[in-house]
């Protein structure tokens, strides 16, 4: 049975990534194009838009009830506020919405699915070059790789696919049909934990992994538990893709995610990268050293930032 068009879309949460999908689509579907927000954050946008690429765009922003039968929800928050936004996903989704979470990890799914039923769920996985600075977001669409999306265990397009891949058409979004979504998954959750957490401990940019034999043995060791594991579930990415081994994929400083929320203060997604592989470690048997060293060194600067140690 053919999918119908997808003509309304929501999107909860408008950092990084949720911004480059508003700026893809904006042009594309104007008022059926949906920001997600409550109160006064709802007002705040509202009145103020959101700066992508030092440019201000205006937003068509709706609450969750609101936007209840959206044909497609993108789910572009921040992994730590997922369990507080479980209910206005329930209150966006509809029978025949597609939900789809842009989290990084391998279980926001999974979490998602226990709430609002995984027959709603659409597997994925997002790379983008981007920098939030305050309320405004900037990024490189030149080398942002974008969404790829598939269905679990299933090769070929689905109904549900083609819809999305229908939708993103004709727009500057980038995106790719995986033929092995789960496969694609953890080959980028392994680079996340493996890029993120060596930099965001050492404070350097991107290059030290080919230039630091030390930096790069740290990458390779965390990496090497997740593939163990991911192994374990019966899926293989021992393999390191393209991606991994190429060095003008970032500019030499480029600074990911981790250690961009480590800059600006923030608390990170350790849990989400090393606390996730931690878990499934105990859970599968499996020793996790790296992993638990880098859990706590960076729980650590995230306590020296809060100012639980400043004896100075």
């Amino acid at each position: 049975m053919k999918q119908k068009q997808i003509k309304t879309v929501a999107i909860l949460g408008v950092g990084a990534v949720g911004s480059y999908f508003f700026w893809g689509l904006q042009e594309k579907l104007g008022e059926n194009l949906w920001i997600i927000a409550k109160d006064e954050r709802k007002a705040r946008l509202k009145t103020e838009g959101i700066f992508i690429n030092d440019k201000n765009y205006k937003l068509h922003v709706k609450t969750p009830q609101e936007a209840h039968g959206a044909d497609l929800l993108l789910i572009a928050t921040k992994y730590t506020a997922l369990p507080d936004i479980l209910d206005d996903i329930a209150a966006i989704v509809a029978e025949h919405t597609i939900v789809i979470s842009t989290l990084n990890g391998v279980d926001s799914e999974e979490i998602i699915g226990s709430r609002i039923g995984m027959e709603r769920i659409l597997f994925s996985n997002m790379k983008i070059s981007s920098q939030r600075v305050g309320s405004s977001v900037k990024y490189d669409p030149k080398i942002t790789l974008g969404l790829t999306f598939g269905e679990d265990g299933q090769s070929s397009p689905s109904p549900r696919m083609l819809a999305v891949k229908e939708l993103f058409d004709d727009t500057p979004l980038h995106y790719q049909m995986s033929e092995n979504i789960m496969q694609d998954i953890w080959y980028k959750f392994a680079f996340n934990v493996s890029r993120n957490l060596p930099q965001a401990i050492v404070d350097c940019g991107a290059a030290a992994y080919f230039d630091s034999e030390h930096v790069r043995h740290i990458m390779m060791g965390l990496r090497g538990e997740v593939a163990t594991i991911a192994q374990a579930k019966g899926i293989d990415i021992w393999e390191l893709p393209g991606l991994e081994t190429r060095r003008n994929v970032s500019a030499p400083y480029a600074r990911y995610s981790t250690l961009q929320d480590l800059d600006a203060g923030r608390h990170t997604e350790i849990d989400m990268f090393a606390g996730t592989v931690i878990r499934l470690g105990k859970e599968l048997n499996i020793p996790t050293p790296y992993n638990e060293f880098a859990y706590h060194a960076i729980k650590a600067l995230e306590e020296k930032n809060d100012g639980a140690f400043d004896y100075e």
